[in-house]
């Protein structure tokens, strides 16, 4: 059942794609492209809604209805990472965060590849084997388990692979997720430099640079104090619909307030260091920036987890998954021993 609607719904995407990169080839910038790749961007926005599965809600409502449609935004204005590419290009980059490799980057040697999937693959079996005793633990453990399990699983694994395959088969990498968050000296470098680089690479010229222009009359430092919140603020309304995507519940605004503070707090971080000299050690700078950080995640975001039910949907969909493959396992093995003993 996963499988078939995660097929249809990228089936789809695929299609919506193709006539996307057609209508660009046919007609040049302007109303009537942005009139006709305008249906596109309300398919994207629904085709989440048509999958079940947890993992595919959220592989397909962060890659489609939000990489996706803003990358199309910006190609509609004949600018952006889509912007004269070959079809098979075009669909790769469009469908998945990746960009094009201009110059190619040294490869980790087959050895090293091997043993860092193999750390992982032995990791993901220790996690699950846990889950099997999930119910025993408290609650918090339950819940700070999940979102290891999602930031491993999601981040590393799911992210590796496709890199992987796509580096092995064209001249496309994945983007960076992440820069080594935990080092982060300041709310700018945290969130502009460090964390979920894939989100600051196209909210920067789809909302920042463009309200950079819109308010330059403002002068330089207001327009850019103003456009980092807005930028804030568009990235919390994007994560609300993906968490609508995935609860289906009607959104009780915690994770935009989450946005807008840590929006307003960069902002006038940006401003204190334009105007005061001076600097706090680096060690102090980092706690102070994972801190604040980490007590806005647990008071605004993290309780969205709980409010979705995200933990026990996880953990259940995780123990279907090694069902399956417990049997797929007893499957090979009956047939080796049924043919073993026909011989």
């Amino acid at each position: 059942m996963y499988t078939v609607s995660f097929m249809y719904v990228w089936g789809l995407v695929m299609v919506s794609l193709c006539y996307t990169f057609y209508v660009g080839k046919l007609v040049g910038r302007g109303i009537m492209r942005q009139i006709l790749i305008f249906p596109v961007l309300l398919i994207f926005l629904i085709v989440p809604l048509l999958v079940s599965s947890i993992h595919l809600i959220c592989i397909t409502s962060f890659f489609i209805a939000w990489l996706a449609n803003f990358k199309i935004i910006l190609f509609t204005l004949g600018r952006g990472p889509l912007y004269s590419l070959s079809l098979p290009v075009f669909l790769a980059v469009a469908s998945l965060p990746i960009k094009i490799q201009l110059i190619p980057k040294p490869h980790e040697s087959r050895e090293g590849t091997l043993l860092n999937y193999a750390k992982k693959f032995a990791t993901l079996v220790l996690i699950i084997k846990v889950i099997e005793y999930s119910s025993k633990l408290p609650d918090k453990a339950v819940f700070t388990l999940y979102l290891m399990i999602q930031n491993y699983f999601s981040l590393k694994v799911i992210l590796s692979t496709v890199s992987v395959v796509v580096r092995a088969t064209s001249n496309l990498e994945l983007e960076p997720q992440l820069d080594e968050p935990h080092l982060a000296t300041s709310l700018q470098n945290f969130w502009g430099r460090r964390w979920n680089l894939m989100v600051t690479g196209i909210l920067r010229p789809t909302v920042y640079e463009p309200t950079m222009e819109l308010l330059s009359g403002l002068g330089r430092n207001r327009s850019r104090y103003l456009a980092v919140f807005i930028t804030f603020a568009v990235s919390g309304l994007m994560h609300v619909l993906i968490f609508f995507y995935i609860g289906r519940l009607r959104p009780d605004w915690k994770i935009m307030w989450f946005f807008l503070i840590n929006g307003f707090c960069t902002s006038v971080e940006i401003a204190i260091k334009k105007n005061v000299k001076g600097r706090f050690p680096t060690t102090i700078s980092r706690v102070l920036t994972m801190g604040f950080v980490v007590v806005t995640s647990w008071w605004l975001f993290f309780p969205e987890f709980k409010r979705c039910n995200l933990p026990q949907r996880v953990f259940q969909e995780y123990v279907s998954i090694g069902a399956f493959a417990a049997r797929v396992k007893n499957t090979i093995t009956a047939s080796l021993l049924s043919a073993y003993h026909t011989m």
